[in-house]
């Protein structure tokens, strides 16, 4: 089967076409096979490539394939989900290191990282929904804020931040969502109060102040902005980053978390459902084939424009 490996960390000319056996049914005990349609590509897969993340990949060395959220068709049957089925899902890929991802035609999943897609959903969709909506939703229960608190969402324009900023508002939190020009009215739409126009750190929180003076309860860093983000938020206030590498230092009493999203299959289909009835949005930026992964990451680094990029398979 096609995959696509790490060659060696660096900048996206690592990336190369492969191939390697297919997997065969059986062959890992407790897990089944998935023909990939789309996979999305996430910053983590961008800073794992480019060797951002020594202390978190164990002995894993390149080669490697990168790759997380997925959806696709299962090749073996699971309880309550024949094969042919159509599924999404994501590979808990830290957690597992066996240097297998899902830039790549077939996949091995434990049945319970799997939920089935609504028919009016695509497989682009679909696979720019599980980590993000996960991570969204993980990240706010660690929170806990009470009904009307207030959350500055940075990074509100892309995936995790926008269905953040969706969950926040459908929680009565009071949303302040951090945006790309010509997003805001949107965003309103989705249930943020204030939609504030995204810039450097420093300007970003500036404007907080101008809407908030007294600061706000908590945030939910969907941008990697952190360290200056952290000023926005009041004393003995709570802080989620996303990335392993750019989680500030607590101070002034406020709680500082890392939220990395674990599958919940349950919620998926929750989520699935409600994409496909429109009570939840998500977004992608473009769509390429598996061949032009390494165009998708400059792309992703170059912040093309928010939203997940997929890639067909």
């Amino acid at each position: 089967m096609r995959v696509v490996e790490v060659t060696a960390y660096g900048g996206p000319e690592v990336l190369r076409m492969a191939r390697r056996p297919e997997p065969e049914a059986g062959d890992v005990p407790g897990r089944v096979r998935v023909r990939l349609k789309a996979a999305g590509v996430n910053q983590a897969d961008l800073r794992i490539r480019a060797g951002r993340y020594p202390g978190h990949v164990g002995e894993l060395t390149p080669p490697f394939v990168l790759g997380t959220d997925f959806a696709g068709k299962l090749l073996d049957p699971v309880p309550g989900m024949a094969a042919g089925t159509r599924v999404a899902g994501f590979l808990p890929w830290f957690e597992e290191l066996t240097g297998e991802g899902t830039y790549a035609e077939v996949v091995r999943a434990a049945p319970e990282w799997l939920a089935p897609i609504p028919d009016d959903v695509d497989f682009t969709v679909a696979a720019s929904v599980p980590l993000a909506s996960a991570t969204a939703q993980q990240g706010l229960d660690r929170l806990a804020l009470p009904a009307g608190s207030t959350l500055l969402v940075t990074g509100a324009s892309g995936v995790v931040g926008r269905l953040a900023v969706q969950y926040a508002a459908a929680a009565g939190l009071r949303v302040l969502a951090v945006a790309h020009e010509g997003d805001e009215r949107e965003l309103k739409l989705l249930g943020a109060e204030h939609s504030i126009l995204r810039g450097t750190p420093e300007e970003v929180v500036a404007r907080v102040l101008e809407v908030l003076p007294e600061r706000v309860d908590a945030a939910f860093d969907g941008a990697f902005h952190s360290v200056p983000a952290l000023a926005a938020v009041k004393d003995g206030g709570a802080f989620i980053a996303l990335a392993a590498d750019r989680t500030p230092h607590a101070e002034r009493d406020i709680r500082v978390e890392t939220v990395r999203g674990r599958p919940d299959a349950a919620r998926l289909k929750e989520t699935l459902e409600k994409v496909a009835a429109r009570e939840l949005i998500t977004r992608v930026a473009d769509v390429m084939p598996l061949e032009e992964v390494a165009e998708a990451h400059r792309r992703a680094e170059a912040g093309h424009r928010p939203g997940r990029i997929i890639l067909m398979i």
